[in-house]
């Protein structure tokens, strides 16, 4: 999974969104060890500190631990990580939910071409 990063929004938030979504999605799984500080900022190619910043946030979260001679470590907490998923989800959803609304469809008519939709994705 490739960094994307836009210049619309700050960076340091950016790199949270992505963090977690590799932890939710399972590139980063239960209990491994995170790359190093520098091998991420290098990976999404932002400066170290900002990387920091990002990591630390996620500490603050419970997402991640540091143990002082062994590095950072994903959280083992399952239900955690299925909240940050389901946080995840929902945003995705208030995206897409104004997206539909802002070209003109009802509530009714947006439910009526996710359940198409999915009837189709899952043939």
């Amino acid at each position: 999974m490739s960094w994307e990063l836009k210049s619309d929004r700050p960076i340091y938030t950016q790199l949270i969104e992505q963090l977690e979504l590799r932890i939710c999605s399972g590139i980063y799984p239960p209990g491994s060890r995170m790359p190093s500080v520098r091998d991420l900022a290098r990976e999404a190619s932002v400066n170290p500190n900002t990387m920091q910043r990002a990591l630390t946030r996620l500490e603050e979260d419970g997402l991640l631990h540091t143990s002082r001679t062994s590095g950072r470590f994903v959280t083992e907490d399952i239900n955690l990580i299925n909240q940050t998923r389901n946080k995840l989800a929902q945003e995705q959803v208030r995206i897409f939910l104004k997206g539909m609304s802002d070209l003109g469809f009802e509530n009714s008519e947006i439910l009526s071409i996710l359940t198409d939709t999915v009837k189709e994705w899952s043939i």
